[in-house]
């Protein structure tokens, strides 16, 4: 099953990797065959960046950590690697001798599909205090780049967006905003649009609202060329009619990106509409970053009370998501730049990376460990890129 996290990945990247890493038989035809020397395909093995495998006659490495997603279905810019048809048929042991399979010792630093987690953060369409910046300011460490905040319409479901006065009355245009998108979706990184907010409220709870969202996501879309959209209604949600929307949305956008980003509460109960809109989705979700601030005391997927602040807060919930059915590369830590960033919740970044490590690996945890490691979590998120820029970008330099 394929996820559209990883479609953040553009030519330039994959034709880097490949350069690096396709065997010598490959380098004078596309059409060339090389011997299967890795081992047949296993749906339930867990493969890392780097892994080879055969499947029905073809040669296939992993790109990232995978599990489940059969080789040649994920497309171009999946996790498998075409390496090229085997000489005579597919292996079921990897052969002593023929071509290294190695991996490359050092691939490529820096932006989507480097690495196992992606960092996210929210963009300022306003001047909160935090300053405002232009686009093509944001560093490179920020793989998803959700810009703050689609509005509502005076028609149910409809959003609109426009560049903020803060921006333009300081000499940022309309034009130069679409072109700085269009230039970070070509390194590689995502744009997409933000839906809600603490102030924001937006309608869709039935067929019409939800055509009218999905409708102006869509047209947003192809006006400022955004990868695709983020779920922050933080004043209820309706599962059905958005699942609906979404899913017109995918069908218009196939690959779109897709996240959300729901407080702590909204994934207290299996049964909550976060919960159920997110696991109803998961085979278009990219990822989900939850709030892990603002929120007070909340139950882990231990029945334990925790408190915000501290590694188990993270984890205990995390593992709610994780229990609910969501994999583990839809998983996001959320949480404050800077201590001015919001009300309550703020740690040191280097929990968050501490956090992900644990959930990865049960090294380096508190005192709540999870019942099992959960490689390949997805990343993490920051509210916000403005306020990160205040401190240096310190949340970015360690988390990213």
């Amino acid at each position: 099953m394929r996820r559209n996290r990883r479609a953040v990945i553009v030519a330039a990247t994959a034709l880097a990797v490949a350069g690096a890493a396709v065997p010598m038989a490959l380098a004078g035809s596309a059409s060339a065959q090389v011997a299967c020397v890795g081992a047949a395909w296993q749906s339930d093995a867990i493969y890392v960046g780097g892994d080879q495998v055969s499947h029905a006659g073809r040669e296939y490495r992993a790109k990232w950590w995978t599990t489940g997603e059969t080789p040649g279905t994920t497309g171009q810019w999946g996790v498998w690697q075409d390496l090229g048809a085997c000489d005579g048929g597919e292996p079921t042991t990897p052969p002593t001798t023929g071509t290294p399979t190695d991996p490359p010792t050092d691939p490529p630093t820096g932006g989507p599909g480097q690495g196992d987690n992606l960092l996210t953060g929210y963009w300022h369409n306003f001047d909160n205090g935090s300053g405002v910046m232009e686009l093509n300011e944001v560093p490179a460490a920020y793989d998803i780049i959700a810009v703050a905040f689609a509005e509502s319409t005076a028609t149910p479901g409809q959003v609109d967006f426009a560049l903020d006065s803060s921006l333009t009355n300081a000499g940022y245009t309309e034009a130069e905003f679409k072109a700085d998108i269009a230039a970070i979706k070509a390194q590689g990184r995502d744009v997409i649009i933000s839906v809600g907010g603490e102030r924001g409220t937006v309608t869709v709870n039935d067929g019409t609202t939800a055509a009218a969202f999905a409708s102006s996501i869509v047209g947003l879309m192809n006006e400022y060329g955004f990868n695709g959209v983020d779920i922050d209604l933080e004043h209820g949600i309706n599962p059905g009619p958005m699942e609906t929307a979404l899913r017109s949305i995918s069908a218009s956008k196939p690959g779109f990106t897709y996240t959300m980003a729901p407080q702590t509460i909204d994934f207290q109960s299996a049964q909550g509409s976060y919960a159920r809109l997110a696991v109803n989705t998961k085979d278009i979700l990219t990822i989900v970053n939850m709030q892990y601030y603002n929120s007070g005391s909340m139950l882990g997927c231990d029945g334990q009370v925790y408190a915000q602040g501290d590694i188990d807060f993270l984890t205990a919930l995390a593992c709610i998501q994780l229990e609910a059915g969501l994999d583990p590369d839809q998983i996001g830590l959320g949480l404050p730049a800077v201590p001015s960033a919001a009300g309550s919740g703020y740690v040191n970044p280097a929990m968050v990376s501490d956090a992900i490590r644990c959930l990865e690996t049960l090294q380096g945890c508190g005192n709540f460990v999870p019942d099992q490691a959960y490689p390949g979590i997805g990343g993490a998120m920051t509210w916000s890129i403005n306020w990160d820029a205040t401190n240096g970008y310190h949340f970015a330099n360690t988390v990213g």
